[in-house]
């Protein structure tokens, strides 16, 4: 996975550079997820539900609310950082 490089500075860590960028969210909306990875909305949605390299890494990462989808974003650094 490739973290977008104008978001990404070299002295900061993955999680604090995702948690700068939107305000210290502890959880990441399925949008936000889709522009840290340079994906539309629904080609994540899609590679998601199938059994791929995405789906391994980021479903562990997945919290659901009501009906929403979000992922933490501790889980998502992480899993950004073993590339």
């Amino acid at each position: 996975m490739v973290l977008d490089s104008r978001i990404r500075s070299n002295t900061m860590s993955t999680e604090q550079t995702i948690l700068e960028k939107y305000d210290g969210a502890p959880l990441l909306s399925i949008d936000q997820l889709a522009e840290i990875l340079l994906r539309s909305k629904n080609g994540l949605r899609l590679s998601l539900c199938g059994d791929n390299e995405v789906s391994r890494k980021f479903l562990p990462c997945k919290v659901k609310i009501g009906r929403r989808i979000y992922f933490r974003t501790t889980d998502v650094a992480k899993a950004l950082d073993q590339d």
